[in-house]
């Protein structure tokens, strides 16, 4: 039990931390006061006051984290200005967040998801200057009889260029792209002898195991690969090249991330997948036995997953508080309270939806439920 708890709060503890610390920035930058600084919900284990006043403290729900502003009552819009007006003195005024211009608003609610992003980006470009990363050209070793590959027209021997237009660059790309496909069919880029060709394969979908042993469904299409003459190219980047990578590998990750939620939305893709607390804590705990470099590698794609579902445009989340902002920058006013309050009421049906879907999909994961 420990094995998965330890990882799994040290996961929780830097991810949402650096979440809310990128609402935090942007606060203090633009003079709102922050009473309180959260990691965590319910009754506070261990705190301290700075010398700003703001009460730092870890609590016993691990499951999340908030930055409570000055007179914060309603952070989605400003539709109650006379009655805050009232209530405080004008040097308190300065320290409110409902004040505040529009953008500052936009800018400290998209600090947080902004933050998350970053250290993926940190994580990665840590990784390729200071261990490397790999640039092992993919050749099929073998292609299994009458397989998806075979029947599609893959051959021994033939070098993946590409997968659904991502270039691979690695033979570790291979699996990844093959995972995150959608389609029915999966495009491969391929040179033979001197020719390219591009040739569409239909996977199967199989009841298998990832690296980690969890079983899982899994889009197979028959190939073996192997490194190309045998020689293994893992490099070490320059600065200027891990920037590069880094940003591309955020990019594609969030981008694809997108694309298999909307995927899944229409039935496209296997929703059995979607974990919640329960998965993510299982994995930690597998992942950390792999060695420090595999835990923050997969920090960062928690990370990445943490700041795209905060950017959906559902109220209680960032993204619903851009939803808001979003409606007030058009109609040059903010939506009325009764309004918001409506929206509140759809957003926190969709959330319970989904923490019961998710909790549901970790209990088969772990043999409770059928």
């Amino acid at each position: 039990m420990l094995n998965f708890l330890i990882p799994f709060l040290v996961l929780i503890l830097i991810v949402v931390f650096i979440h809310e610390y990128g609402h935090y920035y942007f606060a203090k930058k633009y003079g709102v006061g922050v009473t309180d600084f959260s990691i965590g919900f319910g009754k506070e284990i261990f705190g301290w006051n700075d010398k700003s006043g703001t009460r730092w403290k870890i609590c016993w729900i691990p499951l999340g984290g908030y930055v409570k502003f000055f007179g914060d009552r309603n952070v989605f819009s400003q539709a109650d200005h006379e009655e805050v007006l009232k209530k405080y003195s004008e040097e308190e005024r300065k320290k409110l967040f409902i004040l505040k211009p529009l953008y500052q608003r936009v800018l400290i609610v998209f600090g947080g998801p902004l933050a998350n992003f970053l250290l993926a980006f940190v994580i990665f470009f840590s990784i390729y200057t200071f261990v490397g990363k790999d640039f092992t050209p993919a050749i099929i070793n073998e292609v299994q009889k009458d397989s998806p590959a075979m029947v599609g027209g893959l051959k021994q021997n033939d070098i993946i260029l590409e997968i659904d237009g991502n270039k691979v660059k690695s033979i570790l790309d291979v699996s990844k792209y093959i995972t995150m496909s959608t389609d029915d069919l999966i495009d491969f880029k391929v040179k033979r002898s001197y020719e390219e060709f591009i040739l569409k394969i239909k996977p199967n979908m199989i009841l298998g195991e990832d690296g980690l042993g969890n079983k899982i469904n899994k889009r197979i299409v028959g190939i073996k690969l192997g490194a190309y003459n045998n020689e293994i190219n893992h490099v070490k980047l320059g600065p200027a090249q891990s920037i590069y990578h880094a940003a591309n590998e955020v990019y594609y990750v969030s981008v694809s991330s997108l694309k298999y939620i909307g995927a899944m939305i229409f039935d496209k893709a296997d929703t059995s997948q979607l974990g919640g607390p329960i998965r993510i804590a299982k994995i930690s705990g597998q992942v950390a036995e792999f060695g420090v470099l595999a835990f923050i590698s997969m920090m960062a794609y928690i990370s990445i997953s943490l700041g795209l579902v905060n950017l959906f445009p559902i109220p209680l989340l960032d993204g619903g508080h851009l939803m808001f902002y979003a409606f007030e920058s058009i109609l040059g006013r903010p939506l009325s309270q009764k309004t918001q309050e409506g929206f509140l009421r759809i957003g926190m049906f969709l959330l319970i939806t989904l923490m019961l879907f998710t909790t549901i999909n970790d209990l088969k994961d772990l043999g409770l439920l059928n």
